[in-house]
């Protein structure tokens, strides 16, 4: 195992404690055993937090833009050298496989990174000519003081997919991972200050959800990064709008995956997996609305079961493994829970629906068919390994069907007919939109949702809208007239 991290916070570049903060255990969730602790952030680290970004930002935002991308290309380097290392300690932090780690998430923060150190240079304004030999210029400038706030499921990932744009920028960032993963984002910090970043512009502090109310409400933060649930994202947002602050929320989800009978029935199960079991089922954007047409409905559900049957569950450090355990006995008995609900109000168990005897938290990967849209399962964001099977038969229905929830973050459909795949997008209530695949995320592309789903877009050149502001200067160059 990697070494784990010196202290709970890391500021102005180095490590530090304060075991006066509340202690936070850290679980291993594949036996249950606490592998750590760290302490909650007390007002003097947060203060120190806020007082060293705010110090370095100034003199880092008056760097070029190249300068600064030279640093994050470096921390993507180191971050691709150590990729083994970080897995292994990814997946002591949530317990996913290291089959799924290795690909999926110190690689994916090394992108993050890679991408916007080399946009960085391109970020300007432009040359506005105007009559009479006047003119006017823009200027993209940061924003200031950022805080970003992670969420469990891929701590290593969200650190780096909110540290880059906004780095990038010229910006400063403190970062509060989520309590039950505290130890992955030290880690890039740590990596950040090796590859020559100035120390205080990537502070990480731990906490639960006190200290991230402080952050939002403290009035020398600028812009607040969330990625978490939708009642979370409610306090935050009217919290950062009471200051006017500038903010990106990526919140939760209830995609639908659509299905049609000309699909490839094969690519389609592989999607409707990778879209309710991947990370054991613990991702916002996962399509767990699986409308399956009705023709293709009984070999669609035996085809899911035979391929559910080749799932590896065991230890997550073992390659071997491709289905790990949840985040949490917290998350467990959620989804535990959400089992009961969907037998006792008529859904069809077709696969699982038990945990999984022995230490950790495990549980089967599980199927309910005969879902009608009134469900509590076909409702609400369950956040772990179940897939809710509804039927449908015309696409207009289905359309109908899939808009009808609070959620937009995500929406994919499988299908043949390219024509009727775009004119399903287009007509799909989402922010992100998968046409014969699913959950695909490359830093290049835009990532997030409309509306209860989120505010804003990670990833890709919007980002950069996201982290910095313009600036207007209008230049006249002639006489200047007034009326008296």
């Amino acid at each position: 195992m990697i070494t784990q991290p010196a202290a709970s916070h890391f500021i102005d570049g180095e490590y530090v404690e304060d075991s006066s903060g509340t202690p936070i255990n850290v679980i291993y969730p594949a036996t249950g055993e606490i592998i750590g602790k760290v302490y909650s952030a007390t007002p003097a680290i947060i203060e120190r937090a806020i007082e060293s970004g705010t110090k370095a930002q100034k003199a880092w935002a008056r760097l070029s833009g190249t300068e600064r991308g030279r640093v994050l290309n470096r921390a993507a380097s180191i971050i691709r050298e150590r990729n083994y290392d970080l897995s292994v300690l990814e997946t002591y932090d949530t317990g996913k496989p290291i089959s799924e780690t290795l690909y999926a998430d110190a690689t994916s923060a090394a992108d993050a990174l890679e991408y916007f150190g080399g946009l960085a240079g391109s970020i300007t304004g432009e040359h506005i000519p105007l009559p009479d030999g006047n003119w006017a210029y823009t200027r993209r400038e940061p924003l200031g003081l950022c805080v970003g706030i992670g969420a469990w499921n891929y701590p290593t990932q969200i650190a780096c997919w909110k540290g880059a744009p906004a780095l990038a920028c010229g910006n400063a960032m403190i970062f509060k991972p989520s309590e039950v993963t505290p130890l992955c984002a030290l880690k890039i910090a740590e990596i950040l200050i090796e590859a020559g970043l100035p120390p205080g512009l990537y502070n990480v502090i731990q906490g639960l959800g006190d200290v991230g109310a402080t952050l939002v409400s403290e009035p020398r933060v600028d812009k607040v990064s969330l990625t978490g649930s939708v009642p979370t994202g409610r306090k935050v947002y009217a919290s950062a709008a009471s200051q006017m602050k500038h903010v990106t929320m990526e919140l939760g989800g209830k995609s639908p995956l659509i299905i049609f009978d000309d699909a490839d029935l094969e690519n389609a199960v592989s999607g409707a997996i990778l879209a309710n079991f991947y990370s054991t089922g613990q991702i916002c954007s996962n399509g767990t609305r699986v409308f399956v047409q009705r023709k293709i409905q009984d070999a669609f559900l035996k085809r899911l079961v035979e391929r559910l049957g080749q799932a590896v569950i065991g230890d997550p450090q073992d390659e071997a493994t491709n289905f790990g355990p949840m985040v949490s006995q917290r998350q467990l008995d959620i989804v535990l829970e959400y089992f009961e609900k969907a037998k006792s109000e008529g859904a069809r168990l077709i696969t699982g629906g038990k945990p999984i005897a022995g230490d950790g938290f495990f549980i089967e990967p599980t199927v309910f068919a005969d879902v009608t849209d009134d469900m509590t399962i076909a409702c609400e964001e369950v956040f772990g390994p179940l897939m809710s099977v509804l039927t449908f038969d015309a696409e207009k229905e289905v359309i109908t069907r899939a808009n009808a929830t609070e959620f937009g973050l995500a929406a994919g459909v499988f299908t043949a007919d390219l024509s009727r795949g775009h004119r399903m997008v287009d007509a799909l209530d989402a922010g992100t939109c998968f046409i014969n695949s699913y959950n695909d995320a490359p830093v290049e592309v835009p990532f997030g949702g409309v509306k209860m789903s989120g505010v804003g877009r990670e990833n890709s050149k919007a980002a950069i809208t996201h982290y910095s502001q313009l600036k207007s200067v209008f230049v006249r160059m002639d006489d200047m007239e007034s009326p008296f």
